[in-house]
């Protein structure tokens, strides 16, 4: 069973990054601050996590600092009782 991490790092490197592109991204590439993810993608992101992980991600807690990075992430799915 893949962790939260690499599941987060995948799916982030499916959806936004081109098949040429070779940035290598790792669990603390800025995202958002890196211009890999956008506000747009951010909400679909949102709605990936809640899905997959069946929880509500308050809008409160969803801010750009949140999604920055899959480590990032990943302290923020903690917050919300989700374990490795």
């Amino acid at each position: 069973m893949a962790s939260i991490k690499d599941t987060v790092l995948q799916y982030v490197k499916n959806e936004y990054l081109e098949s040429d592109d070779d940035r290598e991204i790792t669990y603390d590439t800025p995202l958002i601050s890196g211009g890999i993810v956008d506000s747009f993608s951010m909400v679909s992101l949102k709605v990936f996590l809640e899905t997959q992980y069946k929880i509500q991600i308050p809008d409160a807690k969803a801010s750009p600092e949140a999604f920055d990075s899959v480590n990032n992430i990943v302290n923020l799915l903690k917050e919300l009782n989700i374990k490795e």
